[in-house]
C-alpha cells in the first residue's frame, strides 16, 4: 500500500530529505551537503549533478531511518532555491562561467553577477514588471540568462535546456520537461493568469527573443500538486525508490515553507488573508495570499496560483539575514567561525549585558542590514549596509553589541515590509515563523516586539519539508487536494504575543532606522 511521502528540500548548502505519513508525522530525516563555488565577488555556482547525488543520499538515509519499504512511497516532492541550471542540447551540464570544467552549470539564487542586466530589464518599464514590484532583481532568472548570453555567448550557443533548480530535479527524476507553475510564475516573468503567459515583447526588449529555442520552455505549466510523472528506472535506482513513485511539481523553497505553516488555513479564505509566513534562514522571505490582485512597489508578485489554486501570492524579502549575522561574526576581530555554538555564546552574553545595562545596551549603535542589497520594500539591489555608532571597541562584548543591533535591524526590515504590505491592502496581523531563525531567541523575540504581530511557531523544525510533502501527498493521491492536505498534515503550534512595555523604545529606534535610510540616500545623491 502506497501511503507515505518523501520530500526533499534543496537549500544553499545541503539537501534535506524526510519521510512523512498522511498525518504529516516525520518518520525519518537526513541531510547531505552540496558543493558551492565562489569564483569571484558576486558569483556563486552549484554543480547540479552533485545536488542530484546529495538528494539521492539524503533520501536513502531518511528511508533507512524510517525503516520503510520503497513500495510504500506514493510520491516524491521537491523544493529548491531559485537557482538556474543550464544544460546543452543533449541535456549535459554546461559551465555557466565558461571554461573546461562543465560541472559548474548552476548559478546560485543569491549570485548577483547580473546586476547590470537587472537594471536593463527595469529600464524597459515593461508592463510585465508590474508583477516584479516594477524593479527586476538580479536574483530572478531573466537577468541571469541575459548575463549568460551577453558575457558567455559561446555557452549560450550550446544551450538547449534551462531550468529552475526544482524543475531540473523533476526532469532528472522523470525525464519530463514539464515545468511547475510555482517556479515559472515566481522567477521567470511567466504570467500564469494571461492567455499568453510568455510575453514575447518583453523577451525581445531584453534580448532574449531566442529563449524558447535555447531553453526548451513549454507554453503551459503544471499546477502545484499535479504529477509530473513517475520515476524512471534509472532515477528510481539512484534514489532508492521504485518506478511506482509519482513525482510532484517542484516548489520554490520559501513557498514550500509557506504552505507548511499556512496550509491549515487553505480552506478558510477569511482567515488565510490575515496570515503571513516568514521563512528565515540565510535570507528571509515574507509571503502572503490574497483573493484579489494587489500590486506594490518593491514586492514580488502578485503571482497567480504560485501555490494555491485561485489565489494570488505576494512576497517581500531580505537577501541576507542569517548570512548577515554570520558575516558579522566572521569579520569581527573577536568573532571567528560562525558556528551554532559561537552564535549561542554571543546570544548568552547579550542576555547578560542586557540584564546589566537595560535600555542603554548598544543604544547608540544603528544598522541598515542591506549588505547584499535591499530586496523589499526599496527594491534596490545596489543598496549597501550602514553601521552608525562604532567605537574602537574590538572586544567580544563589542561584537555582542554589534550582533544585537544587527538583529534589531533585521527585525526593523521586516516591519518596513509589513508596513508596505499593509498600505497595499493586505490585512495582516499574524506572523508564522519557520526556518533557522526559530533557533535564534533574539530574532524570535524581536519579530513579535518590533512588528507588534502575534507570532506563531509551528511544532516542527521542518515546515519547508512538510509543505513539500503536502504537495506530494496530493500528487500521489494520498490526499484529495491542497486544502485537505494542509488541514490534515499541519502540526500544532505555539503562539507568542508582543511585550507592550517595549513598544515605545522600538518605535523610537524604528524612526531612527528610517532616518538612516534617508541619510544614506542623501549621501548617495551628492554629486
Amino acid at each position: 500500500m502506497r501511503d507515505l511521502i518523501v520530500a526533499v528540500d534543496i537549500g544553499t548548502g545541503s539537501a534535506r530529505a524526510g519521510v512523512f505519513d498522511r498525518s504529516g508525522a516525520l518518520l525519518g530525516r537526513s541531510e547531505h551537503p552540496i558543493a558551492l563555488r565562489r569564483p569571484s565577488v558576486n558569483h556563486a555556482e552549484h554543480d547540479s549533478e552533485d545536488i542530484w547525488q546529495a538528494a539521492c543520499a539524503a533520501i536513502k538515509a531518511a528511508r533507512a531511518l524510517a525503516g520503510v519499504e520503497a513500495g510504500r512511497i506514493a510520491a516524491l516532492g521537491i523544493d529548491a532555491t531559485c537557482s538556474l541550471v543550464v544544460r546543452d542540447t543533449a541535456g549535459r551540464p554546461l559551465a555557466v562561467s565558461g571554461g573546461e570544467d562543465a560541472r559548474w552549470d548552476t548559478i546560485a539564487w543569491f549570485d548577483h553577477r547580473a546586476l547590470e542586466e537587472a537594471d536593463l530589464c527595469t529600464a524597459t518599464d515593461h508592463p510585465v514588471l508590474a508583477h516584479s514590484g516594477r524593479v527586476m532583481s538580479p536574483e530572478m532568472e531573466m537577468p541571469k540568462l541575459m548575463w549568460l548570453k551577453r558575457h558567455r555567448p559561446e555557452q549560450w550557443a550550446k544551450t538547449g535546456h534551462v531550468f529552475d533548480l526544482a524543475d531540473f530535479m523533476t526532469w532528472r527524476a522523470t525525464g519530463s520537461n514539464a515545468r511547475s507553475r510555482c517556479t515559472m510564475t515566481a522567477k521567470w516573468n511567466y504570467l500564469s493568469h494571461e492567455k499568453q503567459p510568455w510575453n514575447d515583447g518583453f523577451l525581445a526588449a531584453i534580448g532574449l527573443e531566442d529563449l524558447h529555442e535555447r531553453g526548451a520552455l513549454p507554453q503551459e505549466t503544471l499546477a502545484v500538486g499535479a504529477a509530473v510523472g513517475r520515476l524512471t528506472p534509472e532515477a528510481a535506482a539512484e534514489l532508492g525508490l521504485d518506478t511506482g513513485c509519482v513525482v510532484a511539481t517542484g516548489l520554490i523553497d520559501a513557498y514550500a515553507g509557506t504552505l507548511g505553516v499556512l496550509g491549515a488555513f487553505a480552506g478558510a479564505p477569511e482567515v488565510l488573508e490575515r496570515q503571513l509566513a516568514l521563512i528565515g534562514g540565510t535570507s528571509s522571505c515574507i509571503v502572503a495570499f490574497s483573493r484579489e490582485k494587489r500590486f506594490g512597489f518593491g514586492m514580488w508578485g502578485p503571482y497567480y496560483e504560485a501555490v494555491l489554486p485561485g489565489w494570488w501570492l505576494v512576497e517581500g524579502g531580505q537577501s541576507a539575514t542569517g548570512a548577515l549575522l554570520d558575516h558579522v561574526v566572521r569579520t569581527h576581530s573577536a568573532g571567528g567561525d560562525p558556528s551554532a555554538a559561537n552564535h549561542a555564546r554571543i546570544v548568552a552574553r547579550i542576555r547578560e549585558m542586557q540584564a546589566q545595562e537595560g535600555e542603554a545596551f548598544a543604544a547608540r549603535l544603528h544598522v541598515l542590514p542591506d549588505f547584499h542589497g535591499n530586496r523589499s520594500p526599496l527594491a534596490d539591489p545596489h543598496a549597501l549596509g550602514v553601521i552608525s555608532g562604532l567605537s574602537l571597541d574590538a572586544s567580544f562584548d563589542g561584537l555582542c553589541r554589534l550582533y544585537w543591533r544587527t538583529s534589531v535591524a533585521i527585525a526593523f526590515g521586516i516591519r518596513h515590509i509589513l508596513e508596505k504590505l499593509g498600505a497595499g491592502g493586505y490585512p495582516l496581523d499574524t506572523l508564522h515563523v519557520t526556518g533557522g531563525h526559530v533557533r535564534n531567541p533574539l530574532l524570535m523575540e524581536l519579530y513579535r516586539d518590533v512588528t507588534g504581530c502575534r507570532v506563531v511557531v509551528p511544532q516542527t523544525g521542518d515546515a519547508v519539508l512538510l509543505g513539500t510533502a503536502m504537495v506530494a501527498a496530493v500528487a500521489g493521491g494520498v490526499h484529495a487536494d491542497l486544502p485537505t492536505a494542509g488541514r490534515q498534515m499541519s502540526p500544532g503550534s505555539s503562539t507568542f504575543l508582543p511585550d507592550p512595555a517595549r513598544k515605545a523604545g522600538y518605535d523610537r529606534d524604528y524612526r531612527r532606522f528610517l532616518a538612516l535610510h534617508r541619510h544614506r540616500a542623501e549621501l548617495e545623491a551628492i554629486d
